[in-house]
């Protein structure tokens, strides 16, 4: 499993002219998914994400009760190391992983967080302002 997270002022998701998630001062995680991974994975993926010490001072999103948008990413497993058209190989089938992205998303809500996401398999408009910025990468 792979996480990219963003500090970000402000994030949406919309799909079809609709807002399907918002968080303003939060968390932007983009998740992606493979075929490894399993709901223990999602679980501690869900704490260190939550845990992450990359807010102001230091704090994590846990510390802080920031607020997470969580966005499906099958791309995070792209692979262009043999030319320029990405292989998704790596990448989990979506039946797989829906269910992994949908574990995450309720390890963090059973720790406490506040969660919003993203649309499964639709055609997403991500838009972000990005904090500082800061991006970590995440890989389990």
């Amino acid at each position: 499993m792979r996480a990219v997270v963003q500090t970000v002022g402000r994030a949406s998701v919309t799909v079809d002219g609709e807002v399907v998630g918002a968080i303003a001062d939060g968390l932007l995680v983009l998740l992606g998914v493979t075929h490894a991974d399993t709901r223990a994975t999602a679980d501690t993926m869900a704490r260190k994400v939550h845990e992450l010490r990359i807010l102001d001072d230091e704090r994590s999103a846990a510390d802080a009760g920031a607020p997470l948008l969580v966005v499906s990413q099958f791309t995070l497993y792209g692979d262009a190391r043999k030319g320029r058209r990405p292989s998704w190989g790596a990448a989990a089938p979506a039946e797989v992983a829906e269910p992994l992205v949908t574990a995450f998303v309720e390890a963090l809500r059973g720790r406490g967080a506040e969660v919003s996401t993203g649309r499964f398999r639709a055609h997403m408009l991500v838009e972000s302002v990005n904090v500082g910025p800061r991006t970590v990468l995440l890989e389990l």
